[in-house]
């Protein structure tokens, strides 16, 4: 950055979350597999993410610690965002903290720019 500070990364994920990958892709006998995280047209607010199962990224994708792969499209509406690992009385789900959303849905799958 042009004031010396380091640049934010463009996509991180915290260390539950990341072990929960591990955990998802070793009970499904794929412990190589890492997740896909897309950001697709549609939900109840514009946009909605999906979480899949990928045994290896895609040339261009943005590998996040060796477990996370995000394509380019998508990086641009998550640029700057979290993925977390929620467990709470509800279900337990992965969660992403996204600053460029304007608006969400209540089941935290959807959000609107």
């Amino acid at each position: 950055m042009p004031d010396g500070s380091p640049a934010p990364a463009p996509f991180s994920v915290t260390p539950s979350a990341l072990a929960q990958v591990s955990e998802i892709a070793a009970s499904q006998g794929r412990p190589d597999a890492g997740l896909r995280l897309a950001v697709e047209a549609g939900g109840c607010s514009g946009f909605q993410y999906k979480f899949d199962l990928a045994d290896a990224p895609e040339p261009d994708d943005l590998v996040v610690e060796g477990k996370v792969f995000i394509d380019p499209v998508s990086l641009d509406l998550l640029r700057g965002a979290t993925l977390d690992w929620a467990d709470e009385l509800i279900g337990a789900h992965f969660t992403v903290k996204n600053p460029i959303a304007a608006s969400g849905c209540g089941c935290g799958t959807s959000f609107a720019i």
